[in-house]
């Protein structure tokens, strides 16, 4: 029976052919030079037997066969040619060497290394007297051109390829705008550009929130979609929108969805793009850039970070010096409203920095609008929870609205942050799904850090740590204004020993009232060591900061001192060039550290009698701290009774939401973390 073994299939794809690399123009420039060292090296024709000077010496010098010695001096080197006819006898000199035959008839037949000039002179001297003859000798100096070419040439060409390779770093390689591996393309845009064929997933409808910057952001798209619409009652295109706000609240996510949605060229790039090295290249960018724009107009160019070449001029501390980013900036502001004419081209640009930008750059004609994308409010918030919670697999008891409410201050990417921390905690426990204590945790995660309950403390420090958390959650609890305890915690978090959780409430405007009790709250811990111990710790640094803060932003800022009166040193535009002193004299300096002093001590003197007063409830708070490492809204109200709560105007989805303090013996924060359950 035959042998069936089966056939490779012949490959008949484009995937089944092999792939050659693509064709690169440094391999010519490698292949010519190759070829030039294998020209140099190459003999053409067949040239002299080379032998040594022993063999010349008894075989062919007194044969007496020489026709003429040829010596060339700078080569160390003798030549010799043998009688015509003669050659054949010297046969076992060349037979069976590589070369397999014979040296041409013209001669020079033999070649051979010379110990000395005197030493072969004398030989051949001698020989002649031996042999009665004369042995013509000849000298000569050779120059290799071919050689002599390379060793000039090879410094240079290293010096070529240090600089293409310098400038093929700096313009970013191959993949720089107009292609920045070129020298000759230095000064060109590294923008990339997005238009229809280019895959943008993104739209409005993936940005939540935001609701007031969209629709400045969707109209702006109106205009290059329709702008017969607006032109037709005569009005005009806007030249350029400025997305200004915190990081993390979605800026250049807007502008990724402005690219989705317009139907028009799309260019991005960054401000440090335009930032070189070398003298004239961030105008000579910018200059690329808007003739690009203009070729393909109607279109939008996008300059993230914009803060990078648009700070106020007049304030660069070298005095006098050529400022490159200057230059580049006088560029721009001449490219978004100069002489000539710019239509079809609207800027779009993001910055967290707008108060040092150049007033020239803010005018109306070159930025029409200012956008303000602001830190989202609950409402916000839960609208963002909904699209990063959409991916993910949760369990039934996970509700945007209840994470929403326990992440104030949260901006977009610190909620994205947080649902990406809650996936990993969950599967780190070997979960199918993600539950409410997952999110919880991540937020913990974030806020306060990695838990260590391993750390090593002291008996010491840790009761200095559970009596101080104690005096913060007492005072907090008492103080009608002061934020409302949920959770009080001595078990070390990141670089914190002890942590406190409150409930504030969002408010928009804050009362004399309201930032006293927080003051004299946050001094709660200092003063419960002072009361307790008798003596003072680093712990309460932070606390310090907060209250030092708060205080003199009410006397100079807020006019909520009645000594300084309703008087306000707060410079809002951040424009305040050549602001070489305070804006009040000596005087009222001292006015100031005076009412700041009396307003802390005041606070501080209040905290400690608040704790006096209910010292038996303090210490058994500390001490059931001490024991439980962690207690509850819940059990502070066993202690301390019911918390008469204020009343909120607001709706049902504005209801308070949860904050922390966390504290070191170092230092002590405030930041956002989530309400607990016991």
């Amino acid at each position: 029976m035959a042998d069936e073994t089966p056939i490779n299939p012949v490959p008949n794809t484009e995937k089944d052919k092999p792939k050659f690399p693509k064709f690169n123009l440094y391999w010519a420039y490698g292949l010519i030079a190759l070829a030039l060292i294998v020209v140099s090296n190459l003999d053409f024709g067949q040239g002299p037997q080379k032998i040594t000077y022993s063999q010349f010496e008894q075989k062919i010098l007194k044969s007496g066969d020489i026709e003429k010695i040829l010596v060339v001096r700078n080569e160390g080197t003798a030549e010799v040619t043998i009688v015509k006819g003669k050659l054949d006898l010297y046969k076992d000199l060349y037979d069976g060497t590589y070369t397999s035959k014979a040296p041409s008839e013209k001669g020079p037949h033999f070649t051979f290394s010379i110990p000395s000039i005197d030493k072969l002179e004398e030989a051949r001297k001698e020989t002649e007297e031996s042999q009665h003859q004369i042995i013509p000798i000849d000298f000569d100096s050779r120059t290799n051109f071919m050689g002599e070419f390379f060793q000039f040439m090879w410094p240079i060409l290293l010096l070529v390829v240090i600089w293409v390779f310098i400038f093929r770093r700096m313009g970013g390689g191959a993949a720089g705008g107009g292609g920045g591996g070129n020298i000759f393309n230095v000064g060109k845009s590294k923008a990339k550009m997005f238009d229809k064929e280019s895959a943008i997933n993104v739209n409005f409808k993936d940005v939540a929130g935001l609701a007031e910057a969209k629709q400045e952001l969707e109209e702006i798209v109106e205009f290059l979609r329709r702008p017969e619409k607006y032109t037709d009652l005569g009005g005009k295109i806007p030249k350029g929108a400025l997305l200004v706000g915190p990081p993390g609240t979605g800026k250049t996510l807007l502008a990724k969805a402005v690219a989705g949605e317009a139907n028009v060229p799309f260019f991005s790039m960054s401000g440090s793009d335009f930032v070189e090295m070398f003298v004239g290249v961030g105008a000579s960018r910018v200059r690329d850039l808007f003739k690009k724009a203009k070729e393909k107009a109607p279109c939008i160019v996008f300059i993230d970070e914009i803060d990078a070449i648009g700070r106020a001029r007049g304030k660069n501390p070298n005095m006098g010096s050529n400022d490159e980013r200057e230059n580049t900036l006088n560029q721009l502001l001449t490219e978004m409203d100069g002489f000539g004419t710019n239509s079809g081209v609207i800027i779009l640009a993001a910055t967290n920095r707008a108060d040092i930008l150049d007033r020239a750059l803010m005018r109306a004609g070159r930025f029409d609008r200012q956008i303000q994308v602001e830190l989202p409010d609950l409402k916000e918030r839960k609208a963002i929870f909904e699209v990063h919670l959409r991916p993910l697999k949760l369990s039934g008891d996970v509700e945007s609205k209840f994470l929403a409410k326990q992440t104030p201050g949260f901006s977009g990417a610190d909620i994205a942050n947080m649902c990406n921390e809650a996936a990993l905690i969950a599967a780190r426990n070997n979960k199918k799904m993600i539950e409410k204590d997952d999110f919880l945790s991540a937020v913990d995660r974030i806020v306060g850090g990695l838990e260590k309950k391993n750390k090593i403390i002291t008996k010491d420090e840790r009761a200095a740590v559970a009596y101080h958390e104690a005096g913060h959650a007492t005072i907090s609890w008492l103080l009608e204004h002061a934020h409302p305890l949920v959770k009080v915690t001595i078990v070390p978090r990141g670089k914190a020993l002890g942590a406190a959780w409150y409930l504030p409430d969002e408010r928009q405007l804050t009362t004399t009232e309201q930032i006293l009790d927080e003051m004299c709250s946050a001094l709660g811990g200092r003063a419960a060591e002072e009361v307790t111990f008798g003596r003072i710790s680093t712990g309460a640094l932070n606390d310090l900061e907060k209250v030092t803060k708060q205080a003199y932003a009410m006397v100079t800022y807020y006019g909520m001192s009645e000594k300084v009166g309703n008087i306000s040193y707060f410079d809002s535009s951040g424009q305040s060039e050549y602001s070489f002193s305070k804006p009040y004299s000596e005087k009222t300096a001292e006015l100031i550290d005076s009412e700041v002093k009396t307003m802390i001590d005041a606070q501080y003197e209040r905290a400690k009698s608040i704790l006096i007063a209910n010292k038996d409830k303090h210490v058994q708070l500390a001490e059931l701290l001490l024991d439980k490492e962690v207690m509850f809204s819940e059990d502070l109200e066993v202690i301390f009774g019911k918390r008469k709560l204020r009343e909120l105007v607001a709706d049902d989805e504005e209801e308070e939401t949860v904050t922390t303090v966390t504290e070191t013996p170092e230092t002590t924060r405030e930041q956002s973390i989530p309400e607990s359950n016991a």
